[in-house]
């Protein structure tokens, strides 16, 4: 007989795990569904169909996916102090689904975009931040919800260039957009319908008469902003790198990869379905080794897998370096493509997923939605750099400029190592009462 614990509605679970992280997981699975579906195919939109020069499509692109991951810093604050994560979650998706429908129209193509990015702002810190409220502090299952969340990120990352891209390429860039919008309303419906199985979410409480401050946290719990902006500094000279993914690397995907099997032609846009692939086929292999390794206390601490990333995403870009200056002015095998996406996927999920849940648990209770907000403040300068540097790939040859993101990574690898020793006393102050043997990862 289960006790009146095990039958609250964000306690039961699926799976081993708290049912709303179920709810969490598919409500992201569709929003990236429809974030990257219209992103699979925007640089092809823009330099295709709209014909805009190459520089100015990868500009365009690269401040768009920073706005995208600007926003959430206010709307993090708005989320926390006024709306809630709930409603900001609501309020956020719905004005997104309206830019991704905005986008089948050319003339309105700034303006959807800029709409996409102000959904995204109440949208994407409020989702991950309610992660934490499914469990206690002392629940070792809260170490690697972070990468089961970051599972669902990548199952709709793997279905939007198949579904969205295959739309564009066969029947017209707005069918992809269209069908990214349906992706968006698909996640509002799954939220809605599993709300239950959530914690009630509140917003932050206004400062006391006379300027008194409400303690509801104790001091341990504050967050240290100035190791977060340090750490978000690594990530953002990373992501300059990492970004290329639908930028760059697509385009070379196009002009400098052989796509032919048997005679077919494999949809460019198919290639960006192998990240997330391998994500689902990776994760559970790569959380068995951290929990076999955590059983012997030897896991690694959170930042110094975030330096594993970045170093392992360095050795893809010059895999890509190599195999460029080696094919010349011929075509390159997709086969190097394949193997560049399982080790550029290797290092992500050192790296990013790592970094959220670092974010998340060294974040006060009542401030999770600014604090995770904070993370994604590296995405956007990341992504803003990636969008200037991608303005270099018309002027280098392909070899120099993979080269150039091979240093980019090398780059974030050793500052992130500087930060390590600090880092592990920020995570062992923050640490529950009862947490597992090493360091949780994200």
């Amino acid at each position: 007989m289960m006790s009146a614990e095990e039958t609250r509605p964000h306690t039961a679970t699926w799976f081993g795990q708290p049912r709303g992280l179920t709810i969490l997981f598919l409500t992201e699975m569709w929003e990236i569904f429809s974030y990257y579906g219209m992103r699979s195919i925007l640089v092809y939109y823009m330099t295709q169909q709209l014909l805009l020069r190459q520089q100015s499509a990868s500009l365009i692109y690269g401040l768009y996916t920073a706005s995208a991951y600007f926003t959430p810093i206010i709307g993090g604050v708005v989320a926390d102090r006024w709306l809630g994560k709930s409603r900001a979650v609501l309020i956020g998706g719905s004005i997104m689904a309206l830019g991704h429908f905005m986008m089948a129209f050319p003339a309105l193509l700034g303006w959807a975009l800029a709409t996409i990015a102000l959904g995204n702002g109440l949208f994407l810190p409020s989702l991950p931040s309610q992660i934490n409220d499914l469990y206690a502090a002392e629940d070792p299952r809260r170490a690697r919800a972070y990468n089961v969340y970051y599972v669902g990120i990548n199952l709709g990352g793997f279905l939007a260039p198949l579904v969205c891209g295959t739309l564009g390429e066969l029947y017209g860039w707005h069918a992809g957009f269209t069908a990214a919008g349906i992706g968006m309303l698909l996640g509002l419906f799954s939220y809605t319908a599993g709300r239950r199985y959530l914690p009630a979410q509140s917003r932050l409480p206004a400062p006391a008469a006379g300027g008194a401050r409400t303690v509801s946290t104790p001091p341990r719990a504050q967050p240290l902003w100035p190791l977060l902006l340090a750490i978000g500094a690594a990530v953002t000279i990373f992501r300059g790198a990492y970004e290329q993914m639908g930028n760059t690397v697509a385009l070379w995907t196009e002009t400098g990869i052989d796509r032919h099997l048997l005679s077919v032609s494999i949809p460019k846009t198919w290639f960006q379905s192998l990240n997330p692939l391998l994500v689902f086929l990776m994760t559970p292999l790569l959380l068995a080794r951290w929990r076999r390794s955590a059983q012997r206390g030897r896991e690694a601490s959170s930042i110094r897998k975030m330096v594993q990333g970045a170093l392992i995403v360095a050795c893809a870009y010059a895999l890509l370096a190599l195999v460029a200056w080696g094919a010349g002015t011929q075509r390159a095998s997709a086969g190097w493509l394949v193997l560049f996406y399982g080790i550029f996927t290797l290092g992500e999920l050192h790296i990013l997923p790592t970094g959220l849940g670092l974010f998340a648990r060294l974040a006060p209770p009542r401030l999770a939605a600014t604090t995770v907000a904070s993370w994604f403040l590296a995405i956007f300068t990341g992504s803003l750099t990636a969008g200037l540097v991608g303005t270099l790939w018309s002027r280098w040859r392909p070899g120099a400029f993979f080269g150039l993101m091979t240093l980019l990574a090398l780059i974030a690898a050793a500052l992130l190592r500087v930060l390590e020793m600090r880092t592990d006393r920020a995570e062992a102050a923050h640490a529950g009462p009862a947490t597992e043997p090493a360091p949780a990862h994200g």
